[in-house]
């Protein structure tokens, strides 16, 4: 099912209502989280789990290592956006899922990106097509330099929808 560029516009309020659009972006950052990992600086002597960590200690969270555990995520590296449906959001745990942290310290610009994000999808999908050509790598091979990043360009094909290019 593609879109049309007759369609109406990407309001704000049609874009809540594309529920698979939703899931699709979450699934998408849960594959590929703009950071691959956060850090914390620990406030005060605790113990977790039988482990203590002192006052002061930088503690790491990689993030990409929890999106991808195969204990918490089946096939975790397969793309299944289902797994952000209204059925299952709900049993994920926000500490397993955190492409913009979580609790009070998460991205004060978590909701501002995620409707650019959609936004900027449905402006795309509607006036152009993605397709692999000869070039594209598949399947796309990440870099191990600082931020998640293809190590070769990702090449495809853009084909025009119609040929004609709606406004923004």
């Amino acid at each position: 099912m593609g879109f049309s560029c007759s369609q109406t516009p990407a309001t704000y309020d049609a874009l809540l209502q594309m529920e698979y659009l939703d899931m699709v972006v979450n699934e998408t950052l849960r594959l590929f989280p703009i950071a691959a990992r956060i850090e914390r600086v620990c406030k005060k002597d605790v113990e977790i789990k039988g482990v203590f960590i002192p006052k002061g200690v930088v503690v790491f969270i990689p993030i990409n290592a929890l999106q991808r555990d195969p204990k918490y995520w089946p096939e975790p590296e397969e793309f299944h956006p289902e797994r952000f449906s209204k059925k299952n959001k709900d049993n994920i745990d926000p500490y397993l899922y955190m492409p913009f942290g979580t609790g009070p310290r998460n991205c004060i610009g978590m909701r501002f990106a995620l409707m650019n994000m959609k936004l900027a999808l449905v402006k795309i999908l509607q006036n152009f097509s993605f397709k692999p050509c000869k070039e594209t790598q598949i399947p796309v091979k990440l870099s191990r330099k600082g931020l998640l990043q293809p190590e070769k360009p990702i090449v495809l094909k853009v084909e025009s929808r119609d040929g004609i290019i709606s406004g923004a």
